[in-house]
Formats: structure tokens, C-alpha cells, sequence
């Protein structure tokens, strides 16, 4: 555009307007990754179409091609189930009884496995039996405080003794200082569940 005499732009007649869209463009430009291509060309649709060729594959005898079905049927690692760590003290089956159920609720969750352990005994076979006390279910595992640390999450299960916690599980506790300074439990989730004989028989304060 230019100035006119009287004021005002006028087109200019010795300039032509210039066209920034291809009047036929191609509707369908295929561009090969491979080659080098002037950005112009692309602009102008002057790329032409090009075949990209692989290298065939050789099959050895009694191969065949691979297919869908094969992908398929490739084994898929399942991903690793949280572990629950149950850990227990029971004297007369109570606490027991709870923490087995407290397994089965565990393992209806999708990704997680409850694991049972139990304390170690502190008293003697002799005072057991004198105490009528029944024998324990030799097929869940004792743990130690250095089994811990494996766990994803820990519930812990005791009965009361007097406003306190079992002295088994006291001592279990104590045996953990360990972990406690190396800070090997730090984030763990957990929690606890008891038993007592009877109402105000010390879960208030255990608990």
C-alpha cells in the first residue's frame, strides 16, 4: 500500500498481493523422518511419498512369524503384595483367635497379605502346663525384632495384665531399641488390637 495525494491508503498497482496459502494443497502430505527436508518444500507440498523398506526376517526352521497370540500369552510378572505383619502374644488362644481373623480380613484386600507371628514365650513349659495354659499353633513362626523392617505395616495383638500389656510383648518391645536407633521402622503404618478378661480390665490404658 502507498500513500495517495488526497490522504488515504490506496492499494498500490505496482505491487501484487502475495498469496501465503497454496491454491491446491495436497491433503494428504507424507513426510519421511529419515530424510532431510527443506522447510520450504513441506510449505509447498513438493515432498513427494517415499517407501521405507525393513530388512526381512529370517526364520529358522520349524519358526513360524510372531502373532498376537503369541504376545498374549507371554507370562506378566504379578506386582508384589504388600505385607501386613500380624505379630501376637497369646496365652490361652484369645488374642489368637482375633489375630487369625484379623489375617482373613486383611487378605479379602486386593494387593495385600496378612502374615502371622507370634512373640517369644517367656515362661517355662512346666508353668504353662501349671497355668493350663493350651499348646500354641506351632505352624505360625516366631518372630525377632530384625524381622520387622520387611513388613509394609504391623498390627500388633496382646492381652492385659493388670493395666498393662503382656509382659511378652513388653519384652518384645524392648527388644527393638535397635531399630528404634537406626530408624528402621520411621513411616511404617501400624496399629493394635487387645483382649481382656473383662470390661475396665486394662484395655483402657493398654490401649
Amino acid at each position: 500500500e502507498e500513500w495517495g495525494k488526497g490522504g488515504g491508503c490506496v492499494p498500490s498497482s505496482s505491487k501484487k498481493r502475495a498469496s501465503l496459502v497454496n491454491d491446491n494443497p495436497d491433503p494428504n502430505p507424507i513426510v519421511n523422518a529419515s530424510e532431510n527436508v527443506n522447510v520450504n518444500d513441506i510449505r509447498d507440498n513438493n515432498v513427494s511419498e517415499k517407501t521405507i523398506e525393513a530388512d526381512p526376517v529370517v526364520l529358522q526352521q520349524g519358526q513360524h512369524p510372531p502373532t498376537f497370540e503369541d504376545a498374549s500369552s507371554s507370562p506378566i510378572s504379578a506386582p508384589a503384595k504388600l505385607r501386613i505383619f500380624i505379630v501376637y502374644y497369646s496365652m490361652y488362644g484369645h488374642v489368637e483367635a482375633l489375630a487369625k481373623k484379623m489375617k482373613e480380613g486383611v487378605d479379602v484386600i486386593e494387593g495385600v497379605e496378612g502374615v502371622l507371628f507370634r512373640v517369644p514365650e517367656m515362661l517355662s513349659a512346666e508353668v504353662l502346663e501349671q497355668m493350663r495354659a493350651p499348646p500354641k499353633d506351632e505352624s505360625i513362626p516366631i518372630i525377632t525384632a530384625a524381622e520387622l523392617p520387611a513388613a509394609d505395616g504391623i498390627v500388633f495383638g496382646f492381652p492385659t495384665r493388670y493395666g498393662a500389656m503382656a509382659a511378652q510383648m513388653k519384652a518384645f518391645f524392648d527388644s527393638t531399641g535397635k531399630l528404634w536407633t537406626d530408624q528402621k521402622l520411621a513411616g511404617k503404618p501400624a496399629g493394635f488390637f487387645v483382649s481382656t478378661g473383662t470390661q475396665g480390665g486394662g484395655q483402657e490404658t493398654t490401649a
